[in-house]
């Protein structure tokens, strides 16, 4: 059915985040001798790019960058930037793409989900959004409802979707939920957490390895990561001289502006951009207004104290939603009692062995270890036809 220079995988993803593990599970298929095309629903697809993964031809950033979900404001800026033409214009070459592969792999939420079904070849689904950890933990619901709970954090029609006999299966974030849904009958799988792949320090950072060091993480679009680290530096201005402080950034973030926001007693604050691996597993413990770079600080053990920013990403409502999703290692504070709450953390973490060991295993039970790309792409391969190699 399909020629040696075609591809056999069309890998659909609506996020940042989303591209990042996509674009990990392609490069691991291509590893396999399984050739991957990408589309990125929402954006440039520069984690592809990045690992060369061959992007269908037809891209555009949207303002929202996919956080349309947080706040419907920014649904509306997507719409008037084109987003209905786009998604049209999308589905069309899907279908088109979809005839000439053998497998639609969809990354992300319902959207790329959907269109991997529309595409009307077989599908995988990787589900990155949404977990049961937003409503219960291993103990059940954070709460009691006077209606009764939901049976998983996937809604009827995304798990109808799930069910199709075209959906091969469907790879979950963490073990809480794949269970849930096998209970349901769902083909659901959990091998773990591409979001914790490629994450080992590549070198050495210039700090003191007898001191304590914060790490800041202001998210990745400007500009509201330059919001956030301007409600950040309140808080290094108020951190005693003996804590380190230094910030792992985005590409998409210039220095000037950054620079010019430092207290003047903070004037050794370091910026590395680049080496994210390096900097989380040097941090003692971590200020965030991140994304996925938080929940990845929590898998490796770390301590994270976070603070609701004004979005569109990082609202009062996603970092209430994150300390659900990664539990008790995310301490949600104001810009005014952050120092305290992290010289906290820091005075435990010094004086308590038990409380980093806690810290690891809850990380693990909530992101799981490496290696996931690499387990995902070989189950993958097993479900191709006449799988290569």
């Amino acid at each position: 059915m399909n020629p040696q220079n075609l591809s056999r995988v069309l890998c659909l993803s609506n996020g940042h985040g989303e591209d990042e593990v996509g674009s990990r599970i392609a490069l691991a298929l291509t590893g396999l001798g399984i050739s991957v095309q990408a589309l990125p629903i929402v954006g440039e697809g520069t984690a592809y790019c990045r690992r060369g993964i061959p992007l269908l031809p037809l891209t555009q950033v949207m303002p929202s960058g996919g956080f349309i979900y947080q706040d419907w404001r920014q649904l509306w800026r997507d719409l008037r930037a084109g987003l209905l033409g786009l998604t049209g214009r999308q589905l069309a070459l899907v279908r088109r793409a979809a005839a000439q592969v053998e497998l639609v792999l969809a990354v992300g939420d319902i959207v790329p989900l959907l269109m991997a079904w529309w595409s009307g070849s077989p599908y995988v689904f990787v589900g990155t959004a949404k977990s049961d950890y937003y409503w219960r933990d291993e103990q059940g619901p954070y709460r009691r409802a006077w209606l009764g709970q939901p049976v998983s954090d996937y809604l009827p029609w995304e798990r109808w979707l799930m069910a199709r006999r075209r959906c091969r299966g469907s790879f979950l974030r963490d073990e809480l939920t794949a269970t849930a849904l096998q209970k349901r009958g769902l083909r659901a799988f959990y091998l773990g957490n591409p979001m914790m792949d490629d994450l080992e320090p590549r070198g050495e950072l210039p700090l003191d390895p007898d001191r304590p060091a914060v790490l800041l993480l202001p998210g990745s679009r400007p500009p509201e990561a330059y919001r956030n680290w301007a409600l950040m530096m309140q808080v290094v201005e108020q951190l005693p001289p003996e804590i380190q402080v230094y910030a792992a950034l985005s590409p998409n973030l210039e220095r000037n502006p950054l620079q010019e926001r430092i207290p003047a007693r903070r004037r050794d604050l370091l910026l590395v951009w680049g080496d994210f691996g390096t900097c989380a597993h040097r941090a003692t413990a971590v200020l965030a207004m991140a994304g996925t770079a938080t929940e990845q600080c929590v898998g490796l053990g770390k301590p994270v104290v976070t603070l609701p920013g004004e979005g569109p990403q990082f609202t009062p409502r996603f970092a209430e939603a994150q300390t659900r999703l990664l539990g008790s290692a995310v301490h949600l504070t104001s810009p005014q009692q952050a120092p305290a709450v992290l010289c906290r953390i820091l005075s435990r973490l010094a004086s308590d062995p038990a409380y980093a060991d806690q810290l690891r295993a809850h990380g693990q039970r909530r992101m799981g270890s490496p290696g996931a790309a690499q387990r995902i792409a070989a189950q993958i391969k097993a479900w191709l036809p006449n799988p290569a190699g």
